[in-house]
Order: structure tokens, then C-alpha cells, then sequence
């Protein structure tokens, strides 16, 4: 072991003990033994324990330690402590400049555990009004979290795109004569993503693209060429013949299930040197099926008996639905939330700031509620025929009665009922939980239905079947939250809502200006589950989801 790893060790059981509040002494002297040991030019290794013993700020205590750090690797008392501290907390200890106090506020007061949610807390502003943090601190460490989340194997698809983006754009002048697209998870719009794959026609030396600034090539093998970009993110390079792009690009982006399915339905039929990807299709005797249907087999029969969807677009969302303002905890103005809509086009606004039970997010009770209607009331005179709508996000409780009562939950023009609270259910508790709030008479949509945050937690396990059943015969709307994080409803279940005619609204659950983009990838993620204009309650024009709402 290096007098560095030895030095480290003792700063990181100083953290971890002060993340438990343990004696303040203690951990001063773990911290003070880290400065001098790393400053240490002597290997520690080969110092006896009283040598060690000697040296300016260790003693027999910590001498002792640092023998069994070089005889085992490690210390028992960093395990003790180990075993008793989430895996997320422990985490957050590399993040460079969140100290193990300000982790212990985030984990103590807001019982968040893992990098994700901090970051998802971090998006929805729940740090502010935390002791020692404030909005500089809190835009520091999400710049950080999301820094750390790009360092592990996988990626929310939002945090590659425009990456992936800007090396298209560096590789085409690079080779302008060269035919360049995304190929794989990342052309199919998957909600995680392992890499950036990239597909290139090109007949000749590409060693001109490779650089230590904008992609820096690591490793050459037969079928690609690994690189990293200017951000370290991984990024893979698949060359080939203009000739045979067309069949390249149909296999580098078919998921594995769809391929296998494609294939044993077109056996003897050979797709190799086709300079088009329509050429694939043609050959099969089947509709061109968009990339972000080609993950499992059910689109190919769907080709096979001419019943594509037409996917939803972008532009076919109409109005945006699920979002906060500084009444609960968001960051900005409910007026300039609705004029920032407004300028993007859309045709109404559904103000859903947090319910009075959500203290952690400001919720708002009965007489702010009033002072909220008010200011619409107003802002639908000055910004017609733009309309607000007064909705809340309820919090379905424990029990799954909504919050608020009745008296004033028949007050709101609609209601999106969330689960935010006790979230360690069983299926049988959190599908009991669900369907109580559904049944209510007053719930317009199902918030993030699963409560789940992409790479960092779970979500409570539900019976999907049994609840999409119940929105049918409900008359309730299921959310696809367009967070980035959240895209909950999982795409994989549009189909059988679909199937059922309950509707999708693609909601940004925006807590800034900046969040209603998220409705972005929420159309990226609804169009994998096959959801059309028709199917999606916010594709509704004012006039068309005024007229639902009745």
C-alpha cells in the first residue's frame, strides 16, 4: 500500500464517522493523520510501528491502524461503519466538495440515499431552504452529481444526446463526403444508454478525426473503434462501405429480441450489401418500422399486418401539464412559467404546484390555495385565449385518500394524484394504494405511477395490468412524466393502455422554465411504447381538453 492509499483511508473513516456524528476529536486526529501521512516521503510499509509511532500527529492508536491497513488492506472499523451507511451516502463522500456534513443534513432531513435522488432533489429545488445550502450551492452540486453519474457504466439517454449530437456534427466536417448517423440504443431513443454508437460510410483513412480534444481514439478492434469524447463519455465508431450502410445500420440498431424476430421471419432472405435501410424493408415485404420501435418483436406484427402506429411528435403536444412554481418549490414565478409556455407555442398551462402533506416541498394550504386561484383568475384575463388551469399535484396518502377535502378538491379544474411519501411497499400494498386514489372521483391523471428515478431507486412494485384496468373504467389518464429521470409509465406499458383506451399525457413535471423542455424526451419515450396523437390527452388542443375535462 502507498503512503497516499494509506493517507486516504484515514480521510475517508474520518468522513464516514463524522457522517454518524461520532466524536469530533477522533475524527480530527483520522483527519489531521491524513495530512501528514500523505506529506510522509518514507514508504509506510516498510516503517516498523513504532517508527510510525514517532512521526508529527500519530500516536499508538493510530500507528497500530496503519500496520493493519498494510498487513490486511483494510480496517475493521472502516467495516463497522461501512455496514451501518447506505451505499448511496457512502458515494456522495467522492463527490469533491460535498462534505460529510452537508451529506448528513441531505440524509438525516430529507431521508435521500442515493446520488439520484439528491440530483433529482437537487432538480426540483428541495435544497434551498436546507441549513448551509442555498441556490449557488445547490446549481454546484447538481453540476457535480451529474458529473458523477457520466462516470458510471450507464447514462440517462438525456445526459448523451447532446453529445452525440455535437460529434456527429465534428465527424461530418471531418468527412464531409462520408454518410454519418447514431446507430444503436442511442438512434432508438432508449431511456438508458451504455454509449454513443456511431455509424460511418466511409471509403478510406478517418485517422484525421482523432485528436486529444474532441475525440481521443483508445482502442482499434475488427468491428469498431472505441474513443472517448471531449467529455470522457465512451463512444464507439462502426466503419463500412457506402455500399452497405443501408444493412449495417438496420443491424447495429435492431435490439437483439427484434432482430432474432426479424430474421426467423425472413429466413433465406439475405439483407447484406443494401446501401439504404428502406432497401431492408422493401426486401422483407414490410412498412419501414421506425428505430424506436425495434426493441422487442411485437412491432414486426404490427408490420406484418399494415397496423404501424403513426408515432406522436413533438409538435403534437399541445399543452403543458404537471407543473410548479414558487408557490411550492419551484423556481420561478407562475406568470413567468406560463409566459415562457405561452412564447414556446403552447395553447394552456396546468399549474400543479405540491398539496398541503408535501412540507418538504412547500405544499400549499387552503388559503395560499386561494391566493393561487386568485392570480390565475387574473393571468387568464391578461394572457387569453392562453388559458392556466388550477390543478394541484395531491399526494395520494398512505391510505390512498387524496389530500385536501372534498370541498376543495371539487374546486380545482383538475387533479394529478402522486405518490411521494412511504414509498417501501409490497405489490399488494402499493397496487391497493394506487387503486383507492384512482378511484377517486376527483383524480384526472396517475402521476409517475411507479415513483421510480431512472439509474438511482426502484420503483414500488405495482400490478401494471390491474391498475391500467382501473384508470380504464375510471376515466383516469396515466402521466408519462417526462423527467429525464422519472419517464414513468415505462414505455412498455403504452401498449396495453392503448390497448385499453386510457389515455397518456406527456407531463414535464417542470419546476423551472428550462423543465418544460422535458416534455422532449417524454415524446422520445412515449413514441418506444407506440403512443399516437390520438392516445395522448395533452395532444388535445384547449378547445378539445377543456371539453375532456367536463
Amino acid at each position: 500500500m502507498t503512503n497516499r492509499e494509506i493517507a486516504r483511508a484515514f480521510q475517508y473513516l474520518g468522513n464516514i464517522m463524522e457522517l454518524h456524528g461520532e466524536n469530533k476529536f477522533k475524527i480530527r486526529s483520522y483527519q489531521n493523520a491524513y495530512i501528514q501521512l500523505r506529506k510522509q516521503p518514507e514508504p509506510l510499509s516498510e516503517m516498523s510501528q513504532e517508527e510510525i509511532g514517532g512521526l508529527k500527529g500519530i500516536g499508538k492508536a493510530i500507528s497500530a491502524k496503519i500496520k493493519e491497513l498494510v498487513e490486511t488492506g483494510t480496517l475493521e472499523t472502516i467495516k463497522k461503519y461501512e455496514d451501518i451507511t447506505p451505499t448511496g451516502i457512502r458515494q456522495m463522500l467522492q463527490i469533491k466538495g460535498f462534505g460529510p456534513k452537508k451529506i448528513r443534513v441531505i440524509w438525516k432531513e430529507m431521508n435521500v440515499e442515493t446520488i439520484g435522488e439528491l440530483l433529482y432533489a437537487c432538480n426540483e429545488n428541495r435544497l434551498i431552504e436546507l441549513k448551509g445550502f442555498g441556490e449557488k450551492t445547490q446549481l454546484d452540486l447538481k453540476q457535480k452529481l451529474e458529473y458523477f453519474q457520466k462516470s458510471q457504466d450507464k447514462f440517462h439517454y438525456a445526459s448523451l444526446e447532446q453529445e452525440s449530437e455535437e460529434i456527429i456534427i465534428y465527424l461530418k466536417d471531418k468527412l464531409p463526403n462520408a454518410r454519418i448517423e447514431l446507430t444503436g440504443a442511442m438512434r432508438r431513443r432508449s431511456n438508458i444508454v451504455e454509449k454513443i454508437d456511431v455509424l460511418i460510410g466511409f471509403e478510406g483513412d478517418i485517422e484525421h478525426c482523432f485528436d486529444d480534444e474532441n475525440l481521443k481514439r483508445v482502442e482499434v478492434s475488427k468491428t469498431f473503434t472505441f474513443a472517448k469524447s471531449k467529455n470522457d463519455l465512451p463512444v464507439y465508431l462502426y466503419i463500412c462501405s457506402p455500399s452497405e450502410f443501408g444493412s449495417k445500420q438496420f443491424r447495429y440498431s435492431a435490439n437483439e429480441p427484434f432482430m432474432g424476430a426479424f430474421l426467423k421471419l425472413n429466413e433465406g432472405l439475405d439483407f447484406k450489401n443494401l446501401s439504404d435501410e428502406n432497401e431492408v424493408f422493401q426486401k422483407a415485404q414490410l412498412p419501414f418500422i421506425e428505430p424506436e420501435l425495434r426493441e422487442g418483436d411485437w412491432a414486426i406484427d404490427l408490420a406484418k399486418s399494415n397496423e404501424l402506429p403513426i408515432l406522436i411528435e413533438e409538435a403534437d403536444i399541445k399543452g403543458v401539464v404537471h407543473n410548479h412554481s414558487t408557490y411550492s418549490d419551484g423556481l420561478q414565478s407562475m406568470k413567468e412559467m406560463a409566459l415562457y409556455a405561452k412564447s414556446l407555442g403552447y395553447e394552456y398551462f396546468v399549474m400543479s404546484d405540491h398539496s398541503k402533506s408535501a412540507f418538504y416541498a412547500n405544499g400549499l394550504k387552503e388559503d395560499r390555495l386561494y391566493q393561487q386561484w386568485a392570480e390565475i383568475d387574473e393571468l387568464n384575463k391578461e394572457l387569453a385565449p392562453f388559458k392556466i388551469f388550477k390543478s394541484i399535484e395531491s399526494d395520494i396518502l398512505a391510505n390512498g385518500s387524496l389530500d385536501y377535502e372534498e370541498d376543495i378538491l371539487k374546486q380545482f379544474d383538475l387533479i394529478i394524484a402522486s405518490v411521494h411519501s412511504n414509498l417501501r411497499m409490497d405489490k399488494e400494498k402499493a397496487t391497493t394504494r394506487l387503486l383507492r386514489a384512482i378511484e377517486n372521483p376527483y383524480t384526472t391523471i396517475l402521476g409517475h405511477p411507479t415513483g421510480r428515478l431512472l439509474l438511482s431507486r426502484e420503483g414500488y412494485p405495482i400490478d401494471h395490468q390491474l391498475i391500467i384496468d382501473a384508470c380504464a373504467a375510471n376515466g383516469v389518464s396515466i402521466e408519462l412524466n417526462a423527467n429525464p429521470y422519472r419517464l414513468d409509465l415505462d414505455w412498455t406499458w403504452i401498449p396495453y393502455a392503448m390497448e385499453k383506451g386510457v389515455l397518456i399525457s406527456i407531463n414535464p413535471d417542470a419546476h423551472s422554465t428550462g423543465g418544460i423542455h422535458d416534455i422532449h424526451y417524454g415524446v422520445l419515450s412515449a413514441r418506444k411504447g407506440g403512443l399516437t396523437k390520438a392516445a395522448c390527452l395533452n395532444a388535445k388542443g384547449l378547445l378539445d381538453f377543456e371539453q375532456y375535462l367536463k
